[in-house]
């Protein structure tokens, strides 16, 4: 025993002796000529060693290297590859003998990682791929050559050796970490061709402790540009890897960010989770603060995420976002956000389903489900459904009244109409088309249901509609509601592949009760009964001012079991009859209404005026009809309704006036549509009565007086009269 533990001892110091000898009599450094020269063979490039190579064997083998560089190729425009300040690592000698390799810390100082892509695609990270390459494509690294069978079955056992080998080395090894300590690292990748630089600055990683089936803890930041973008992230994180490293945990994830563009400042994103599994559910948190194209933002909410052990298809139920919107942009500020959603994306289709529980924008609240497959143009299909929308309260559609322009002239203000100021600001209130370029780079076709719609406060129920859009044409496939009491239909097509855009449209309009309509459109009350209109129309143009310039087409109106506010047809014309007869006017209360049996007109559009020709009404009283036109750009009126009577005119206590019967009298309507102005013309009516009742009195005068008048001289003196009178 005593030989034995001499023999062990005479080893020891031999060994130790040994190490100490290759320590101190051979220097490490004398090797880098040899680096260099293995280097250069192999990649083309040059490794400069700068520092000292320190080597250390005991109780660990390990070395220390100072500062290094890797020059780029020529034609680059940075002189470095790759450098370093400080690189270190050492392993512990002991515990090899069982199996346990027990690294030290891993040191990474100052380490500069430079990227870059020519214009004419190279790179200079060619050199290091053009080296593996040649080393696989070598001829000692090719297999010799054997038949497609035996191939199979040889590569079958190898991956079967691999396997057990692998599972056996990891079943005999274990493997500790001291930690790793990564400093002031950075990483630059500049493409020429695109013009893309991306550079990543004070990158630190900390590892703490790392054992197999432990936790270890790490620590990491950066900061960050991409061209104009800048940003900058840190975080936290534990995790824990199988002994073989095919399974692994994470929790406590912490991870903050910030971004800086020139039309989006994010002040923090954070996310967290509590825990990370594959094929499993993983509860995270969200919250999101910024601004972007002037509306701030304010985000938060929570999840279920999964992800399977394939990482091809990613889920996230119970997933929350609530929010606050505020900016002068938004249709409605400030704006108050409440999603509920599940959805999930398969990587490998990039195929995105999502089931949306609610979605509320203050008034507005949206339900239903989406699919989204992502390629060079998104194809987006959806079916959705609300309960209420109410375009007015989420648009605070308001009539701001505009202030009165007192006419002061060029000389008061002493302004010049041709001046620069005036000019910019003409320029200034110009309409300007939509851009509809966006809707050439959508695939998307969907349904919606709302049970309640309110626009411009008409009031519609039951609304249903199928919209697609796909290369820059937009439709509105169907589209039906109920309309106070009524029903409508309509299609639409917008094609936005040129600019201006253009459009066509075509409606159905049944049974509606065209008063209360008008009302909650227009607060104009001046139409009773029940509407039904066909309309087909087309224009192009979708400004204000371009819309009622340019829409054209066809209005088939038909009302039945109505009456026309603001006018008496019988009483006005008894009055003015009366007026022009010398007799007293009978002052009466009856109703300022027209009623009428059935109305219809064709109204044809152009240039921003409505006209037709072939208006008609029907009453027990009077026959209309009616030609003329409606300027609906300066909303003004220019027609003549002329009135047949085929009933009796008597008013309450007034006298028949009869005589009118069967008489056309034309009524002209001038003016605002707001205040429209009515007369009479009484002019033909009467010169036809005026010479009847002549003729007549001459032919009794005549029979009276026999021959003592001349016939021929009275009836040229009669004519005379008339034409003096009615000239």
């Amino acid at each position: 025993m005593k030989k034995l533990l001499l023999i062990v001892a005479i080893l020891i110091v031999v060994v130790a002796g040994a190490i100490t000898a290759l320590v101190t009599l051979v220097n490490p450094n004398q090797f880098k000529p040899l680096i260099v020269e293995q280097v250069k063979k192999q990649t083309g490039l040059d490794l400069v060693i700068q520092g000292d190579i320190r080597w250390q064997f005991f109780p660990s083998i390990g070395f220390e290297l100072g500062k290094t560089e890797l020059k780029n190729p020529q034609g680059f425009s940075n002189p470095d590859m790759f450098k370093v300040n400080q690189v270190g690592i050492n392993v512990s000698v002991l515990p090899l003998l069982d199996k346990e390799l027990k690294i030290g810390n891993v040191t990474l100082k100052g380490a500069q990682i430079d990227v870059e892509t020519l214009k004419d695609g190279s790179k200079n990270i060619d050199a290091l791929l053009s080296g593996n390459k040649a080393d696989t494509n070598s001829e000692t690294s090719k297999p010799a050559q054997t038949d497609a069978f035996t191939q199979v079955q040889s590569s079958k056992v190898d991956s079967s050796t691999q396997k057990n080998t692998a599972a056996e080395s990891s079943d005999k090894w274990s493997i500790d970490l001291e930690g790793v300590t990564i400093e002031n690292a950075t990483l630059q990748m500049t493409d020429k061709q695109t013009g893309n630089f991306t550079k990543l600055s004070d990158m630190s990683l900390n590892l703490s402790g790392f054992a197999a089936n432990q936790w270890t803890k790490a620590t990491f930041s950066a900061n960050g540009q991409n061209n104009q973008q800048t940003f900058t992230s840190k975080g936290s994180l534990e995790f824990k890897l199988s002994k073989d490293f095919s399974q692994y945990e994470l929790r406590d994830v912490s991870i903050t960010s910030s971004f800086k563009a020139p039309d989006i400042e994010v002040d923090k994103v954070h996310l967290g989770l509590n825990t990370f599994q594959l094929d499993k559910e993983n509860k995270l948190n969200y919250a999101v603060d910024g601004k972007a194209s002037g509306v701030s933002f304010a985000i938060k909410g929570d999840g279920i995420l999964s992800v399977d052990h394939t990482l091809t298809t990613v889920a996230l139920s119970n997933f929350t976002l609530k929010g606050d919107l505020e900016g002068k942009s938004l249709p409605e500020s400030p704006m108050k956000l409440d999603i509920s959603t599940a959805l999930s994306f398969d990587l490998e289709k990039k195929h995105l389903t999502l089931q949306l529980e609610k979605l509320q924008a203050n008034a507005l609240e949206l339900d239903g489900s989406s699919d989204v497959t992502l390629s060079t143009i998104p194809k987006i299909r959806f079916d959705l459904h609300s309960p209420d929308i109410n375009l007015d309260e989420f648009l605070k559609v308001q009539e701001k009244p505009q202030p009165e322009a007192s006419p002061v002239s060029d000389k008061q203000t002493g302004s010049n109409p041709n001046s620069s100021v005036d000019q910019s600001t003409k320029k200034s209130t110009a309409e300007v088309e939509p851009d509809l370029s966006a809707l050439k780079l959508l695939d998307v076709a969907g349904k919606i249901a709302i049970d309640k719609f309110q626009m411009q406060n008409a009031k519609m129920q039951n609304v249903k509609a199928s919209i697609s859009v796909k290369d820059g044409i937009a439709k509105l496939t169907s589209f039906t509601s109920n309309l106070y009491d009524g029903k409508i239909s309509a299609n639409a097509i917008l094609d936005a592949r040129k600019s201006p855009a253009s459009y066509k449209i075509t409606s159905k309009v049944a049974g509606v009760k065209v008063q209360p309509l008008l009302k909650d459109v227009m607060d104009n009350d001046k139409l009773e009964g029940v509407g039904n209109i066909e309309l087909n129309l087309h224009g192009k143009g979708l400004t204000p001012t371009g819309i009622k310039k340019n829409v054209a087409g066809t209005i088939a109106i038909k009302f039945t079991d109505g009456a026309v506010n603001g006018i008496n047809v019988a009483q006005l014309i008894r009055t003015n009859y009366a007026k022009f007869k010398g007799q007293p006017v009978e002052n009466t209360n009856e109703p300022q209404k027209t009623d009428f049996s059935s109305m219809q007109a064709t109204i044809k559009l152009a240039n921003g005026v409505a006209k037709t020709d072939d208006l008609s009404a029907k009453s027990p009283l009077l026959r209309v009809h009616g030609q003329g036109s409606a300027n609906y750009i300066n909303e003004t009126v220019d027609m003549v309704i002329r009135t047949s009577i085929v009933g009796s005119l008597k008013g309450q206590g007034g006298q028949s006036i009869n005589e009118l019967k069967d008489v056309t009298i034309p009524v002209k309507i001038t003016g605002s549509w707001s205040d429209p102005k009515y007369k009479v013309v009484l002019d033909n009516a009467l010169k036809q009565k005026a010479k009847n009742e002549l003729e007549k009195g001459i032919d009794k005068l005549n029979k009276k007086l026999g021959d003592k008048i001349n016939n021929e001289k009275t009836k040229q003196a009669v004519d005379k009269l008339l034409n003096n009178l009615f000239k």
